[in-house]
């Protein structure tokens, strides 16, 4: 189980950075920054990767280091309503039709926001309880 684990924090450590420097064309895609400038400015997006960094480096001693754990989801969470949120105002397809990257962006990454959200907060409360995970 810890080594699922483990590989969950690389994963959505991974998951952000390649995805952030992939679909953002590492920073040059004006189409990300044009539909959500206050959250997705170029700046958003570094701390982004910064967040995959984070997940990364706590992938060997999470057991370790719970509440750091609790905020990861709670990050994942509020990035989660934010394109729930963005979703209802905004129409991806129109994205897709300017830049694809840009639309392959908006429309998948609060999904990927809402997956790790509940994997720290099953690993956070499964640590809290003192589960041997």
């Amino acid at each position: 189980m810890k080594n699922i684990i483990k590989k969950g924090f690389i994963l959505s450590g991974l998951s952000n950075i390649v995805a952030v420097l992939i679909l953002s064309r590492f920073f040059t895609n004006e189409f990300i920054t044009k539909y959500d400038h206050a959250v997705m400015s170029n700046f958003g997006l570094l701390m982004i990767v910064v967040w995959g960094f984070a997940y990364i480096s706590v992938a060997k001693n999470y057991a370790k280091v719970k509440w750091i754990i609790a905020v990861f989801a709670v990050e994942k969470l509020i990035y989660g309503i934010i394109w729930i949120n963005w979703r209802f105002k905004n129409d991806v397809s129109l994205i897709f039709n300017e830049d694809i990257m840009a639309g392959i962006f908006y429309a998948i990454y609060g999904i990927n926001d809402i997956l790790f959200c509940v994997f720290f907060t099953v690993v956070f409360i499964k640590l809290l309880n003192n589960k041997a995970i």
